[in-house]
């Protein structure tokens, strides 16, 4: 898996593309095999008008979701869905790279809330952050201010995820968000940067100044073709406005004595198209030598046939002259929202950015990069997610769904037959399920079965008997027995004529679970059923176990609950760093229960030589590296638990709730462990995201 690093702006008008052409060449000529990928695609910002010039994006293609479409999406309430999608797209474009730069979303006054975006899909990503900022006129001490502000956003300066920062365009001349084209000559020139390098925020030993790169005005000077695709603006001539840049602007209603010293290289002159003394003065000044950038002439004027003629020679010797309908003001303000974005077809321009910002770049920093490209253990919540919709599609699973009258259930079966994710087939009366959906607004697809079981529980009698036949159970009693949903379900999938089962929405779990266990048993080499919850959190996904089966295990179970309990994070694409919870780290603390807890560790190491488990450990010391140097300096788990096992079912089940509340976060489970054929139970608070996971893992355990 690649190294990740998210480049994030801070603020408007910061350069992110170029800053991340320039770091994606710097990192080609130190020999990395380096990426680019633009989660979001955003339009040029040039749209004042219906056609866009196209921008380089460096990634935009496929794997780029429109912006239109996200701004949809979120505006169903759909967030979860996009970032699942973003990883989808990511997994597709991230195929043999050691490192890959990840574009974040530019926030604009039409795009607000890119940075609560930005944030979201770093964490999706597990991707390490590099702010961007452009001092925007800030003094050294207020740009300080702000990036400690921005910082906030992603966990602090503090946080291991923030790398550090690129400060852009240094000692540019003061912008607003657009307005990025100078109208005169007074250009800031001077380039001490160490006020700049020697900032208190970039002292602390976990955020680092990358890259301070100064402004330089050739860099965002646009060709005349640019702007006159721009402003679709009428090409009076030609000239050699494909290669002629443009550095600076000046609107001229002057007279020709006060005009000439406003005649200056690669300046774009503005004038009323009936003022044919500037339009003869600039013509002259172009054949005298000043190289004009270009001539453009407002209010839709034309100069006649004898003006042409007077200005043949300089019009032959390149200088473009154009023309918009516009009056001068109208024309000034669309010049002054023009955002040098560097266009596709602008190579020239792309190799100059590319070569100057990654001469910009800390060698040293660079050069780590270059020794220290590794993989994340981490998986975050959407990654996860996909994951799992991805495996699940794969095994094209039945999954049946006993609580088919239950809102929340028919609207998870009908997400995850639209998606692919598995099969499904609701138990329940289909006159009320169809009356449900439409009352909730859910379309149900063709290919989700409902099943009427008074129809089909006939079919199931006599295989029932015959089971259990050496418990006594006579037709009568199974007929009855059969009268619950769940376990005609679990009838059905006993015989195979489904993949899995979820239940729990509405019943308890015992009511989920021991028709499972008097039906299906246990699997071969499995001394017990225990249980496991997949806990979301916002950057990582833990596991918790057992939180939903076993009381109070003894050592030798909470043993096996902990082997159990890797083995499903391995087969989830988790790496997993056990944690043996208790009330005591390590001996520093007596009594039944940690020595339980220290035996079970024991025997489970003993079983399974080939995993990292550790214990007695408290919750803070396995997953809190700061408390884990002080309470278990020596632990190889913790402050790095992925894993953890709790002592009983009043803690673990006291924990997950508590967590999953607290923080407002989506857990997956309980995903039973040792069966013969997948049976999952759900919290009767179970949310539709919380089902629709719980499908997606069953029909993956039914592969297994």
């Amino acid at each position: 898996m690649s190294k990740k690093i998210m480049l994030i702006p801070v603020g408007f008008g910061v350069g992110l593309t170029s800053v991340s052409l320039g770091l994606l060449h710097a990192c080609q000529r130190k020999g990395i095999k380096v990426g680019h990928f633009k989660p979001i695609s955003q339009p040029s910002r040039n749209n004042w008008h219906k056609k866009n010039q196209a921008a380089i994006t460096l990634a935009e293609n496929d794997t780029c979701l429109p912006l239109s479409y996200v701004e949809d999406k979120m505006g169903d309430g759909d967030q979860a869905v996009i970032l699942e999608e973003i990883v989808a797209n990511f997994s597709r474009f991230n195929t043999d790279q050691d490192l890959v730069i990840i574009e974040g979303l530019i926030p604009t006054t039409r795009q607000p809330y890119a940075g609560r975006i930005n944030r979201d899909v770093a964490q999706a990503l597990s991707a390490d952050i590099i702010l961007v900022a452009a001092h925007d006129g800030d003094t050294p001490e207020e740009f300080e201010d702000r990036l400690e502000v921005s910082a906030e956003s992603f966990g602090g300066l503090k946080s291991k995820r923030i790398v550090g920062c690129v400060i852009n365009k240094l000692n540019s001349p003061d912008q607003d968000e657009f307005g990025l084209l100078p109208r005169e000559s007074e250009f800031i020139t001077n380039s001490d940067l160490t006020a700049w390098q020697q900032l208190k925020i970039f002292q602390n030993k976990h955020f680092d100044l990358l890259a301070t790169i100064p402004w330089d005005l050739d860099l965002i000077a646009p060709r005349v073709v640019d702007i006159v695709k721009y402003l679709e603006a009428d090409v009076i001539n030609e000239g050699d406005m494909e290669h002629r840049r443009i550095r600076s602007i000046s609107f001229c209603a002057r007279s020709v004595s006060n005009l000439m010293s406003h005649l200056q290289p690669s300046r774009l002159i503005v004038t009323p198209g009936d003022r044919t003394d500037i339009i003869i003065a600039t013509c002259l000044s172009a054949l005298n030598g000043t190289k004009v950038g270009a001539l453009m002439l407002t209010n839709g004027f034309q100069p006649n046939a004898e003006v042409m003629s007077l200005c043949q020679q300089a019009l032959d010797a390149g200088l473009p002259v154009i023309s918009v309908p516009w009056d001068t003001w109208q024309t000034s303000r669309h010049l002054m929202n023009f955002n040098p974005e560097i266009p596709a077809d602008d190579f020239q321009r792309h190799d100059k950015v590319k070569e100057y910002i990654a001469d910009k770049f800390e060698p040293a920093w660079l050069d780590s990069l270059s020794t220290h490209v590794s993989s994340s253990s981490e998986l975050s919540p959407p990654a996860f997610r996909y994951k799992l919709t991805e495996l699940a599609r794969a095994g094209n699973k039945m999954i049946i769904l006993p609580e088919g009258t239950d809102a929340r259930t028919i609207k998870a079966a009908a997400i995850c037959v639209e998606r692919n994710i598995a099969r499904c087939q609701l138990l329940g009366d289909k006159e009320e399920i169809l009356r449900i959906a439409e009352q909730q607004g859910v379309n149900l697809p063709d290919g989700l079965l409902i099943t009427d079981p008074k129809n089909i529980v006939d079919n199931y009698v006599s295989p029932m008997v015959k089971l259990r036949e050496h418990k006594g159970l006579t037709d009568v009693v199974a007929r009855q027995e059969l009268n619950d949903n769940t376990v005609l379900a679990t009838m059905m999938l006993q015989m195979g004529q489904v993949d899995g089962l979820v239940s729990g929405a509405v019943n308890t779990t015992a009511n989920t679970i021991r028709p499972a266990l008097q039906l299906i048993k246990t699997a071969e080499g499995s001394s017990l059923v225990s249980s496991i919850f997949f806990m979301l959190l916002p950057d990582q996904v833990l596991v918790y176990g057992d939180c939903a089966i076993n009381q109070d295990p003894n050592a030798e179970q909470l043993a096996d609950i902990a082997i159990q309990s890797a083995d499903s994070a391995i087969a989830f694409g988790l790496d997993p760093k056990v944690a043996m919870i208790s009330y005591s780290t390590g001996s520093s603390g007596h009594g039944a229960d940690v020595e339980k807890v220290a035996k079970a560790t024991e025997l489970a190491k003993a079983k399974r030589p080939d995993l990292i488990i550790d214990g007695p450990l408290q919750y803070d010391a396995a997953i809190m590296e700061n408390v884990a140097k002080k309470k278990a300096p020596n632990s190889p788990v913790a402050g790095k638990a992925n894993v953890f096992v709790f002592p009983d079912l009043n803690t673990g089940n006291t924990t997950y709730k508590a967590v999953q509340r607290s923080a407002d976060l989506v857990s997956i489970g309980p995903m039973l462990q040792g069966m013969k054929k997948p049976v999952n139970d759900l919290s009767r608070g179970a949310l539709v995201d919380d089902i629709v996971y719980t499908i997606a893992l069953t029909a993956i355990q039914a592969q297994m």
